[in-house]
């Protein structure tokens, strides 16, 4: 990945993409915060995929070759922080929570023209930074397995998501053992394989809302028993259910 990236000027910007579009690899000189006011996004490294909507953004660090993908109508937001500010502390991708006020100032910094005022964007910027330090981190990422034999298991869930296949079936469809499977999840991913099948599915689900899916057909695909059980589990990780997330984004259509 890191050969096939370019640099990008500027980690500040604003992006206006159809759905499906992708922003090849690149990195930064800066940190940035990637946010999307609409529609969702996700973003990959040699490390994993992230992904956010609504009330959720991904930190990339400096340096860091990545890839965006959009679904569904998608405005993005990239902030460039300067390789001194992090206020998160950590030098991996990773997603965290937007307030209300987060998402505003996100908002009017990145789209303000480039013949405003410098100091009221430092100011702006100082804010933004302060309201970051501030905010919660979210384990929603989708690791990139190593281990040849962990990546075709990956790719088995992955093709039969609607199936509520165990470790022990997956071990059969490929010709492993349960304890070496489960041993592999925990090393290369460190989530069990129960944690990871759902970060699988509620990953997918993102993008299918995205995509104007009825939340019933949603459950259905990504292998829940009931849509209850899937809204329950979205809430729990995302803090809001999945009718809340499409009310609240423009980009959506209305559900049927």
């Amino acid at each position: 990945m890191t050969e096939s990236s370019h640099r990008w000027d500027t980690a500040t910007l604003v992006l206006r993409l159809a759905p499906g579009a992708v922003v090849h690899h690149h990195a930064h000189d800066e940190h940035q915060l990637v946010y999307a006011s609409t529609g969702v996004i996700s973003v990959s490294t040699t490390a994993g995929s992230w992904i956010a909507a609504a009330n959720r953004a991904i930190w990339v660090p400096a340096d860091a070759p990545h890839q965006h993908r959009v679904h569904g109508p998608t405005t993005l937001h990239g902030v460039g922080l300067p390789r001194s500010s992090n206020p998160l502390g950590i030098d991996v991708p990773a997603v965290v929570e937007v307030s209300p006020l987060l998402r505003e100032l996100i908002i009017h910094y990145t789209e303000q023209t480039a013949g405003a005022g410098q100091s009221r964007r430092r100011r702006l910027l100082s804010v933004l930074i302060d309201q970051l330090s501030v905010s919660d981190q979210r384990p929603v990422r989708l690791p990139a397995p190593r281990d040849p034999r962990l990546a075709e298991a990956c790719r088995v869930v992955e093709e039969n998501l609607s199936a509520t296949l165990d470790l022990e079936d997956l071990a059969k469809a490929c010709r492993s053992s349960k304890r070496t499977l489960a041993r592999l999840f925990r090393d290369d991913t460190h989530m069990s394989y129960v944690q990871w099948r759902t970060q699988l599915r509620l990953y997918h689900a993102l993008l299918m809302l995205a995509e104007g899916v009825p939340v019933g057909t949603v459950a259905r695909r990504c292998g829940w028993s009931t849509a209850s059980a899937f809204v329950e589990v979205f809430r729990r990780v995302y803090g809001h259910t999945p009718r809340q997330r499409r009310s609240a984004d423009p980009g959506q259509r209305p559900e049927s």
